[in-house]
């Protein structure tokens, strides 16, 4: 017969009751509050880049695309055979 123990360690955090219910809203069935937050925070590292289109906080966005298409004209075609 073989036994495995398992020790987990918790930590008591606070949340505020906004937070609570936020959290309860986001749980599936049979899922924990920590596998939600792990769920959740995984998300986050993982960014689409859509969630950066329209973003852009200057005014320089003509003078940067003339650049990018400047730099464009200077590059030759490949040729490919196919």
């Amino acid at each position: 017969m073989h036994m495995h123990i398992v020790f987990v360690m918790t930590k008591v955090i606070s949340l505020s009751e906004k937070a609570y219910k936020t959290l309860k809203g986001m749980k599936k069935p049979g899922e924990s509050f920590s596998d939600v937050v792990i769920r959740v925070a995984s998300k986050e590292k993982k960014k689409s880049i859509l969630e950066f289109a329209g973003t852009w906080k200057g005014d320089d966005a003509d003078e940067i695309l003339a650049q990018i298409m400047k730099d464009r004209e200077s590059v030759k075609p490949r040729e490919f055979e196919i």
